[in-house]
């Protein structure tokens, strides 16, 4: 493990002004991982992305930890609907088919 991929949860709950709870709940409820390393508790960097978006549900729109949940599977399958749309409309462009 190398710690440049890393940051500590203490450092970026005090950076972003949040309660580790918080983060802590994310990781009881499987949405994040966390890795511990003597008494710190590093949060992947590779993450940081997805967790500020789960920072913003629920601080901003007050939207609870089973929320934030629902609304990242929706997100997936969402994504993973519109990925099939664009490979059945390259398809049908291989066969001359373009309504668009």
């Amino acid at each position: 493990m190398q710690d440049e991929h890393y940051i500590s949860v203490e450092e970026f709950c005090t950076h972003l002004n949040i309660e580790k709870a918080f983060i802590r709940s994310l990781y009881d409820q499987g949405l994040i991982e966390l890795t511990t390393v003597e008494e710190d508790i590093l949060l992947p960097l590779s993450q940081l992305v997805e967790v500020e978006q789960m920072i913003r549900l629920h601080y901003d729109l007050n939207v609870n930890i089973e929320g934030i949940d629902v609304i990242r599977h929706i997100l997936k399958r969402l994504e993973e609907a519109q990925e099939r749309i664009y490979r059945l409309k390259n398809r049908l462009r291989f066969y001359g088919d373009t309504d668009e």
